[in-house]
C-alpha cells in the first residue's frame, strides 16, 4: 500500500493547518515547488490550503484542489477574515463540500473531505485560468495587477529611454517593462525574473523575442548570478503575505547594485510614499528623480 500523498499550497503555517513532512507545495509563488494544475485526478490524499485573497484566485485553487483530491480526501483552507477567510465556508459549500468551520488567530479554517461528485469545478477553473486581457496580452487572475496597466508601470513606460546593452527585469509580471525594453535594438539580452510561477509563463507568452531569458525564482536569491549587468528596471513589490513590507524593494535595490556593472543604470518605479531614497543614495554614484506623479515616482540611479 503506497504512503499518503498529500500536498499544501502557499504559506505553510502549523498552527493553523498541519502539513505532513513529506506534503509537496504546489503553489505558484514557491520557487521549485510542483504545479498544482498540473497534478492528476484524485492523486491526493489531503491537501492544506493557505487561501489566496482575490476571489477569482481562491475559488480557482480551491476548485482545482477538489479535482486533485481522491473521494474522501480532506482538503483544509485557512485565511484571513478580512482577505477571503470570511467566504471559504460558502464557497467550499458551493462546490458540494460538507464544511466544518473554526477561528484561530483572526483566520477561519475550514475543513471539508471531497464529496464522489463536487460541483461547479469547471466553472471555477475556467474563471481562473490563463486568458488574453489588457493590449491582447497573456495574464491571470492573481498575477500582480492581472486585469489592468499599473499606474506605477505605465508611469516608468512613458519615462523609460531606449537601453542599451545586457540588462535584466526584476519582478517582471507578464512582461509590460521588458517589451518596452525589447524595442530598442540596441538591447542584446534581457533576463526577466518573477517569483510567480504564472507570470512567468505569461511573460513567455507575451515575448517572442530570442534575447529574452526566462527565470522563475527570487530575485533577491538569483540576480547576484547574472554577471555585470548594463541595466535593471524594475516597479518592485511591497507586499508579502499580505501586510506592507517595505524591505522587498530595498533588497531589489541591494540586488540591482550589486548586479550592474560601474556606470550601469536602474529604473524604479515607487509608490510615493516609499521612503528609498536613502537607500538608492547608499548604494548607487547618482541618483536622479526622472518623473513622478501624484502617487508614483521613477528614479534612474546609477552605479
Amino acid at each position: 500500500m503506497s504512503p499518503p500523498r498529500t500536498a499544501f499550497y502557499g504559506p505553510a503555517d502549523h498552527d493553523l493547518a498541519p502539513v505532513a513532512a513529506d506534503a509537496i507545495q504546489v503553489s505558484p509563488m514557491v520557487a521549485d515547488g510542483e504545479d498544482l494544475i498540473a497534478l492528476d485526478d484524485q492523486s491526493l490524499d489531503a491537501i492544506a490550503i493557505h487561501a489566496p485573497a482575490g476571489v477569482v484566485e481562491r475559488r480557482y485553487v480551491l476548485a482545482h484542489a477538489l479535482r486533485a483530491l481522491k473521494v474522501e480526501g480532506r482538503l483544509t483552507a485557512f485565511g484571513l477574515k478580512d482577505r477571503g477567510g470570511l467566504r471559504l465556508r460558502k464557497e467550499l459549500e458551493a462546490f458540494g463540500c460538507v464544511v466544518g468551520e473554526s477561528s484561530k488567530k483572526h483566520n477561519r479554517i475550514c475543513v471539508a473531505l471531497r464529496p464522489e461528485t463536487p460541483v461547479g469545478l469547471e466553472d471555477a477553473i475556467a474563471a481562473g485560468a490563463p486568458r488574453r486581457a489588457t493590449d491582447d496580452l497573456w495574464t491571470q487572475p492573481g498575477i500582480f495587477s492581472w486585469d489592468r496597466l499599473d499606474p506605477g508601470t505605465d508611469l516608468l513606460l512613458k519615462t523609460l529611454p531606449p537601453l542599451v546593452g545586457a540588462g535584466a527585469d526584476f519582478g517582471c509580471g507578464i512582461g509590460w517593462l521588458s517589451r518596452n525594453a525589447l524595442t530598442s535594438q540596441k538591447v542584446t539580452k534581457l533576463t526577466l525574473i518573477d517569483l510567480d510561477r504564472r507570470a512567468i509563463d505569461a511573460a513567455c507568452r507575451n515575448i517572442d523575442d530570442p534575447r529574452a531569458d526566462f527565470v522563475w525564482g527570487d530575485v533577491r536569491q538569483i540576480a547576484s548570478t547574472l554577471g555585470a549587468l548594463d541595466f535593471v528596471v524594475t516597479n518592485p513589490p511591497f507586499h508579502e503575505t499580505g501586510g506592507e513590507d517595505r524591505s522587498l524593494g530595498q533588497a531589489f535595490i541591494r540586488t540591482a547594485a550589486a548586479s550592474l556593472r560601474k556606470g550601469g543604470d536602474l529604473w524604479i518605479v515607487a509608490n510615493r510614499h516609499l521612503p528609498y531614497e536613502a537607500i538608492l543614495a547608499e548604494h548607487f554614484a547618482k541618483v536622479r528623480l526622472a518623473g513622478e506623479t501624484n502617487g508614483y515616482k521613477v528614479y534612474e540611479a546609477r552605479k
